[in-house]
């Protein structure tokens, strides 16, 4: 997903201060401080980062790819002119180092105002799978678009990111980024290419339907309705730091609360 740059989480100030502050004792020095409210973000960027089952789940993703655009190339014949879409960022490359060190600083990444300074100077790693899966779609002729919301003011850095990292068909035609919408871009690869396939951390990533302002309700009927593209045309990546979900209210256990 590329960050939706208008978003600031309000809940995480409560979460962080319900789950992280701490409280001085009466012999604690008097100048030792608290947690900031960012530290809300640790668990997430956790999991995300340095989790195995996160490496695990990427590869998933990309094995499940290679298998259903095997079946799409199959289907449709070798002469098809056939294109797929992805995501850039926590699809294909990992940009955890930015949201880390902001964190750490105690500065809300969700307001993205390191963001260009990251695509200009930052070095993102590959997410796991991501090069074999782009390399075997270049290898069998299937054209590859890169539909991102990273700033097109740094397109020139986001093109040498790209290819510094060896991706395949890195061009200023295929690398589509910020300005119209995602399904207006996605919609111009559909006009010359047959479309077999979209992959993203986001659901944003594959329609409009899920863009930030629909509720998160909304979201779920509509996932419910595109239940059967999950997995086929719709490949899916973890991302546990950022998203429409992120200041969506928790749901407790109405009990009372027992220790034993």
């Amino acid at each position: 997903m590329t960050p939706n740059k208008k978003r600031f989480p309000a809940l995480l100030a409560g979460l962080a201060a319900a789950s992280f502050a701490v409280t001085a004792s009466a012999e604690a020095p008097a100048e030792e401080a608290t947690l900031c409210d960012q530290q809300a973000y640790a668990m997430g960027l956790r999991y995300q980062q340095q989790s195995a089952e996160v490496a695990a789940l990427q590869r998933q993703g990309y094995a499940l790819a290679t298998l259903r655009l095997e079946q799409a190339i199959e289907r449709h014949g070798e002469d098809a002119d056939l294109a797929i879409i992805t995501d850039l960022d926590e699809t294909v490359i990992d940009n955890g180092a930015l949201l880390v060190r902001d964190m750490q600083r105690c500065h809300d990444y969700t307001s993205w105002d390191t963001w260009k300074h990251w695509e200009r100077e930052g070095e993102p790693r590959l997410i796991p799978g991501a090069g074999d899966f782009l390399e075997y779609a270049d290898a069998q002729g299937v054209a590859i678009y890169y539909v991102s919301d990273r700033y097109d003011e740094n397109k020139a850095a986001t093109l040498a990111t790209l290819e510094g990292l060896g991706l395949p068909q890195v061009g200023d035609d295929s690398v589509l980024l910020l300005g119209p919408p995602k399904q207006e871009r996605r919609d111009l690869v559909e006009e010359h290419h047959t479309l077999v396939m979209l992959l993203g951390d986001t659901l944003h990533d594959f329609s409009e339907a899920f863009v930030s302002s629909v509720p998160l309700d909304e979201q779920h009927a509509e996932l419910e309705a595109n239940a059967e593209r999950i997995g086929v045309d719709w490949i899916v990546f973890p991302n546990a730091t950022y998203g429409t979900w992120d200041d969506a209210e928790l749901e407790a256990w109405d009990a009372p609360f027992v220790t034993e």
